[in-house]
């Protein structure tokens, strides 16, 4: 049985999980758009992914890889169904929630911690990067007037291979826990750490993008060891085809 990408559908796979693997399901989370993630008791999350969420395909065997280091632990798995119970972090309070500076300081912590030496079985992201462009290239998605320029900067780069990225790294799936902060959410991949700090740099959510914020925390990313032409081309790249008109004056600086 694979779930269907609508939520109803989704929530009773949830809710046969739960019942099969004797838990009490509590109630959806706010943020929950993929999938439905809702609690299991207070240490413990049910997620159910969507059929169409292909780039998180592997967030089981990053849990598992990362076991607990930064991340949630992966306490339960169930491929077919896309269903994980994974370790919940309380008390959950993500880095929108800090001051930029101290939110810039605990993502950089997160990551040198995540981005570790990795191989099989993990996808590489240059598999995928040219056909996620394409495709909002096509629909009208993203920041489509930037799409030539991130073609151009892409075709110029050799694209890393040896480090697992999260492919999701912002504000909202950097939480608090008694651990310390720790990921959610990642949508794993193959390739470099600069490439994560893209989405960093527009989020928050509700939050505008700006030419000051953006610098300060590249500056930040930088002094722990990442490389700041990199950062700022994956920043392009990824913004070509994932980040909103409101965030393209600041990307189209960037290079």
């Amino acid at each position: 049985m694979r779930p269907a990408g609508e939520p109803g559908a989704l929530e009773r796979t949830a809710r046969e999980i739960a019942a099969e693997w004797g838990l009490e399901l509590g109630r959806l989370f706010a943020l929950s758009r993929w999938s439905y993630v809702a609690p299991v008791g207070a240490d413990a999350v049910l997620k159910v992914r969507s059929a169409d969420d292909d780039e998180s395909d592997q967030e089981a065997d990053a849990l598992a890889f990362w076991d607990g280091e930064a991340a949630v632990r992966l306490l339960r798995h169930d491929r077919e169904q896309r269903a994980l119970l994974i370790e919940r972090a309380n008390p959950g309070i993500d880095l929108s929630q800090l001051p930029d500076e101290e939110a810039t300081a605990r993502a950089t912590e997160i990551g040198r911690r995540l981005w570790r030496p990795a191989s099989r079985p993990f996808r590489w992201l240059g598999d995928h990067v040219p056909r996620w462009a394409d495709n909002a290239d096509q629909d009208g998605l993203g920041v489509p007037e930037l799409i030539p320029l991130a073609r151009r900067l892409y075709g110029s780069m050799e694209v890393g291979r040896q480090r697992l990225v999260h492919g999701d790294f912002h504000h909202h799936n950097l939480l608090s826990s008694g651990r310390g902060p720790l990921a959610i959410d990642p949508k794993p991949m193959l390739g470099e750490p600069e490439y994560d700090i893209a989405s960093f740099l527009w989020n928050p959510l509700n939050s505008a993008m700006t030419v000051e914020r953006t610098e300060r925390r590249l500056q930040a990313f930088a002094a722990a060891g990442l490389d700041d032409g990199r950062m700022r081309a994956w920043a392009v790249i990824r913004g070509a085809y994932l980040a909103g008109q409101d965030e393209a004056q600041v990307l189209r600086g960037l290079v």
